[in-house]
């Protein structure tokens, strides 16, 4: 919550540099994205072994665009649509956008998602945090 809290001000009417196109939202924009935590074995500081921590977004198939990135501009926009145990991080749309079109990947802001068919499930949370604790 600290991205969306702090998030910078809008520029002031005297600015010249060129806005977002109607209907694109700011480079800046804090979005909410389907992701998750993930570890991998590595070596830490004196070479003893180390679990390196990173965060996976979380992509799907859409009908028209191929493999898509699911971006929401609000919390309650993906929890209406993927379910409250979905894992989310904050990140900005601009940045989003560069990182996975080096994949081939479209990012979908809110998208309109098949209502009761939730991403994850609590017992899915649940079994995913058993795993990574081991």
């Amino acid at each position: 919550m600290d991205l969306v809290e702090n998030a910078p001000p809008s520029r002031p009417g005297t600015d010249d540099r060129p806005g977002p196109k109607p209907g694109i939202p700011a480079y800046g924009t804090p979005v909410f994205v389907p992701a998750h935590p993930r570890s991998v074995a590595g070596t830490g500081l004196a070479g003893r072994p180390a679990r390196v921590p990173f965060v996976v977004f979380e992509l799907f198939d859409h009908p028209a665009l191929g493999t898509v990135a699911f971006a929401f501009t609000t919390l309650e926009k993906l929890v209406d649509a993927l379910g409250e145990a979905q894992p989310w991080a904050a990140t900005s749309l601009g940045p989003l956008a560069e990182a996975v079109r080096e994949q081939g990947v479209t990012v979908v802001l809110d998208p309109r998602v098949a209502p009761g068919t939730p991403n994850w499930r609590p017992e899915d949370l649940a079994a995913y945090a058993r795993e990574v604790r081991q």
